[in-house]
């Protein structure tokens, strides 16, 4: 009973300071939660809260904030809600009216960062693996060339790669020619072995591994995997939660996409349909005083690309988390159908 009251009295704890933001004292708690205990017990079971490193006591004689342990202890005790049927009317109308695929990522973030008032992120969906259409290698200088990949589903992408010096124009068209035998057709795995074999021929040109390593990239969805953000505006509206400087440590940090990709990348890996990063958890000294919520995307339940919403350590984590999985799922339908 101690240990199922003081996890009451620590989710009260966190409840109150997202929604205040000022640190909660014993006698305010026993008045606005029914703990069924008098303010006298909660003292003592905020003192062994403390000692757990589950809150803290931010000044002499305040009331006790949250720790980033203490976040993660209400986090991973959070039972499974549902989004209210507005929003869910809401999310689907929204999306459905989108255009195309760059409309439906850009109404993702915008609608997510609407939803939980914290910045929103959205990675670029992973296409289908597309056969093959055509390939086509282009000059563009003495020793540069572009690489254009059309797929089955016309989708067009394209890279610039070196040639690693002057090449003449019967070597440069004979590898443009080969280049393109050895790929239509061919899906993205089996375009990998294919042109694996054709590099490896005694005969063949030492740029040959670039321009083959252009086509696989360009063929799974281009050179770089994109992320788009909104609502970067909240974070001043939280200025509270965060050091003079370190707002902009934080967009920095969003605009360094790769570190950003990395970290919704590992949060994946977890396994869950939903992952939560809290402060340090994050591993990177610029996001320390925020939390990251994310959850996979992608067609027939694959999720292999990822959205999420940061914002303070202060955050309301139920209604964050319920909006990004919910986002999540219609993301997926519409990805489906694309």
């Amino acid at each position: 009973m101690s240990e199922e009251r003081r996890r009451a009295i620590l989710h009260a704890i966190v409840e109150d300071y997202v929604s205040t933001s000022v640190p909660v004292g014993s006698k305010a708690l026993a008045e606005s939660h029914v703990l069924g205990v008098s303010p006298a017990t909660i003292r003592n079971d905020m003192a062994a809260l403390e000692e757990e490193g589950l809150i803290a006591q931010p000044h002499t004689s305040a009331g006790r904030i949250p720790t980033d342990a203490g976040y993660r202890s209400f986090v991973d005790h959070l039972a499974a809600s549902a989004l209210q049927d507005p929003h869910k009317r809401a999310i689907q109308t929204f999306l459905s009216d989108a255009v195309d695929l760059n409309d439906v990522v850009e109404r993702s973030v915008r609608l997510l960062s609407q939803l939980t008032r914290q910045v929103a992120v959205v990675q670029y969906p992973s296409l289908r693996e597309s056969a093959v259409r055509r390939v086509e290698l282009v000059r563009i200088g003495t020793e540069r060339a572009l690489v254009v990949v059309v797929s089955a589903d016309a989708r067009v992408e394209q890279s610039a790669v070196s040639l690693g010096g002057e090449r003449s124009d019967e070597e440069f068209e004979r590898v443009a020619r080969e280049l393109n035998e050895a790929s239509v057709g061919h899906t993205p795995a089996a375009l990998q072995r294919s042109l694996d074999a054709w590099v490896d021929r005694p005969d063949q040109v030492g740029w040959a591994r670039d321009v083959a390593d252009a086509v696989v990239t360009a063929a799974r969805g281009g050179t770089v995997e994109r992320v788009v953000f909104a609502g970067a505006a909240n974070l001043a509206r939280a200025g509270a939660d965060f050091e003079s400087d370190a707002i902009g440590s934080v967009l920095d940090a969003l605009e360094e996409q790769v570190v950003l990709l990395r970290l919704l990348h590992e949060m994946a890996a977890d396994g869950r349909d939903i992952a939560v990063r809290i402060g340090a958890e994050t591993k990177n000294e610029a996001l320390a005083r925020t939390s990251i919520v994310a959850a996979g995307y992608g067609p027939g339940g694959d999720a292999t690309s990822l959205l999420g919403a940061l914002g303070p350590t202060r955050m309301d984590y139920p209604g964050t988390m319920v909006a990004v999985r919910a986002v999540a799922r219609y993301l997926s339908r519409v990805v489906e159908n694309e």
